[in-house]
């Protein structure tokens, strides 16, 4: 009796449409994501020690080198919703942020253009 053929050398069946090219990844949008999902209910002063932290952990830690982009883009949203909330007081509403709210309707739009 022969020895199974190792998993590395058995032939790749790939269904149709398995090999549709992907979008790249825009490491500024997942940064601002992020930012925004964790600003949720923050009052301003949350928010102002949230960027310190942002400001502190761009400068520090490894991760700030793996992913520069997605690390200036979270610091850059971090003052822009500190900056916001500074202004109108309360807390951080992501459904009354204008600025999200247009570049979700940017993506929307770009997706019904791309079908």
């Amino acid at each position: 009796m022969s020895p199974p053929v190792p998993r590395s050398c058995r032939p790749q069946v790939l269904t149709p449409g398995a090999a549709e090219p992907r979008q790249p990844v825009d490491r500024a949008k997942v940064g601002r994501r992020a930012v925004r999902r964790r600003a949720a209910g923050m009052t301003s002063t949350e928010a102002a020690a949230a960027l310190e932290d942002a400001r502190l952990s761009s400068t520090w830690t490894a991760t700030a080198r793996a992913w520069p982009k997605t690390n200036a883009a979270g610091v850059a949203e971090w003052e822009r919703i500190t900056q916001l909330l500074a202004t109108t007081g309360g807390v951080y509403d992501p459904a009354a942020d204008a600025v999200l709210q247009d570049e979700l309707a940017a993506d929307r739009g770009a997706a019904e253009a791309e079908q």
